[in-house]
Order: structure tokens, then C-alpha cells, then sequence
């Protein structure tokens, strides 16, 4: 039961990065895509907003596609709590905790899920425990 715990936790969370990669890169699910999420970036003094968009979406899909499937968990865990470090830093931080008033909570919710899948492993249903 423990591994189907653990593969629900990193098929919801991995997909939902997937999804907010999407909308970085290609502008898909009601995302703005490279240029208008570089412009929100450069808004908010991070430049060259293009291509940390690029960077950040790149991030965001690829530690989503290999959490999904287990692969690489480490680095996966890894890559999806670095975005959420930045988010917290970058955006939400001055906020407060609450995602009542846009706080961290939820950033830093998926960052301690990321890192604690990351120690414990993936459960048996992941590529890593076929391939390693």
C-alpha cells in the first residue's frame, strides 16, 4: 500500500508540474507562454524574463515528467523544490504564510513533498526501481 501512496503523491504532483511547465513554455491550460510569462517575470525584476521563462518552465516540466515516472527521483525532487524556493523567494515570501493573502503555504506544501519523496524513494511502482 506504502508504494501506491507513493505513486498517487508523484502522478498528482508531477502532472501538475507538467501542466505549469505547459504554461510557461507552449501557453497551453491558460498559460501565457514564454514571452507573456517573461514579461510578468521581468515585472517583477527577474531578467531576461524570456529566458528564465525558458528556464523555469524547462525545470518545471521536465522534474514533473521524471516525479511522474519515478525517474531520477532525487534530481527530480531536487529540480521541483528549486522552483518552489524561487516562487517562495521571488513571489510569494513577502506575503506571509497564508495562501489566503498569496503566501508560501502552498509552495512550500509541494517543496516538503518533493524533498520527502526524494529521501524515501520512490515506492516500487517507478522507473528507478526497474533501472537501478
Amino acid at each position: 500500500m506504502m508504494s501506491l501512496g507513493l505513486l498517487l503523491i508523484r502522478l498528482v504532483i508531477g502532472i501538475l508540474f507538467i501542466g505549469h511547465g505547459a504554461q510557461k513554455l507552449f501557453g497551453w491550460f491558460g498559460g501565457h507562454g514564454l514571452k507573456g510569462t517573461g514579461g510578468w517575470f521581468e515585472s517583477i525584476g527577474m531578467k531576461p524574463g524570456v529566458s528564465l521563462a525558458l528556464l523555469a518552465g524547462l525545470a518545471e516540466l521536465i522534474g514533473g515528467i521524471l516525479f511522474a515516472l519515478g525517474l531520477l527521483t532525487p534530481l527530480a525532487g531536487v529540480i521541483i523544490a528549486g522552483t518552489m524556493v524561487m516562487a517562495i523567494v521571488k513571489v510569494h515570501g513577502s506575503n506571509g504564510l497564508w495562501a489566503t493573502s498569496n503566501g508560501y503555504e502552498y509552495n512550500l506544501t509541494l517543496l516538503v513533498v518533493a524533498i520527502g519523496i526524494a529521501l524515501i524513494g520512490p515506492g516500487q511502482y517507478a522507473l528507478d526501481t526497474f533501472l537501478f
